[in-house]
């Protein structure tokens, strides 16, 4: 399991066929993966898909050496693009244009803090998806401006649509701080990748995001739909430049030492010989 659909997803009944569905199959194999404790939790006793000992709770990995940026190349490539001044604050969200990442939170946040600091702000919404009109048009209600790739000339806009980028390690290099907004996830792979990066992070508290991101010392996790906190902790960053560097130093440390390939791939060769 990366994530699951066992809530927020669907109605009672197409969520209760997809249980029953996950625990005919989960009766059938040998052993079954998380990638968090939490998950771990949830699927065994919540969902009750299948029983503890069959249940196996593996990190993600990655190769996170793609996301230093020692010399500051990568952080320069996509600041330019945006012709953002090295005071500008730019704040991203990243993944699907999807309700179940909540991005309407992510806007309304954006607007209490803009109004309340004096800071240069903006604010990336990095992907694509089937929300992207509706989000458009929210931002236009607000009275708020945003730029995109088929709307570039925008002056001044408080969000930038990106839609979907490949260059993800220029990405987090010049993106100041990584926020996610999810009603539901499994691990993030944003926060991890942002971490790497050295970038503190600021999310809602849903699936594996306390196993990731050590809260208040490599980024802030409030409870869902608690906006208030969100920005409180949003404008803490935003204000704070040694609070950034700080945090995101930690996040490297942190993401290093637990999420890399190797020790993804040693983890899935010892569950596969120990079956």
């Amino acid at each position: 399991f990366h994530g699951h659909v066992f809530h927020s997803y669907f109605g009672k009944l197409k969520t209760g066929f997809y249980i029953l569905l996950e625990r005919f199959l989960a009766k059938r194999s040998s052993a079954i993966i998380a990638i968090s404790k939490l998950q771990k939790d949830e699927l065994v006793n919540t969902f009750k898909i299948c029983s503890e000992d069959k249940m196996h709770v593996i990190n993600l990995g990655f190769d996170l050496d793609r996301f230093e940026d020692k010399e500051g190349s990568k952080r320069r490539i996509f600041r330019e693009e945006f012709s953002l001044s090295d005071e500008h604050i730019a704040i991203g969200i990243i993944g699907r244009l999807t309700p179940i990442k909540d991005h309407k939170f992510f806007i309304n946040v954006a607007n209490i803090v803009n109004a309340s600091s004096k800071k240069n702000l903006t604010f990336f919404i990095i992907g694509d998806g089937e929300e992207r009109s509706h989000l458009e048009e929210y931002i236009l209600s607000l009275d708020l401006k945003y730029s995109s790739p088929e709307k570039d000339s925008v002056p001044e806009p408080l969000f930038r649509f990106t839609s979907w980028r490949q260059d993800m390690e220029n990405i987090y290099s010049g993106l100041d701080i990584i926020a996610l907004t999810s009603k539901n996830e499994g691990t993030p792979v944003t926060l991890i990748e942002g971490q790497a990066a050295s970038r503190p992070v600021i999310s809602t508290d849903v699936g594996g995001v306390a196993d990731i991101v050590i809260h208040e010392s490599t980024g802030y996790i409030s409870n869902i739909y608690d906006i208030n906190t969100y920005t409180k902790n949003l404008l803490t960053l935003i204000e704070d430049n040694d609070a950034r560097a700080l945090m995101g130093s930690n996040g490297s440390s942190h993401i290093k030492s637990k999420f890399t390939y190797e020790r993804l791939v040693d983890d899935v060769r010892n569950l596969y010989n120990s079956l």
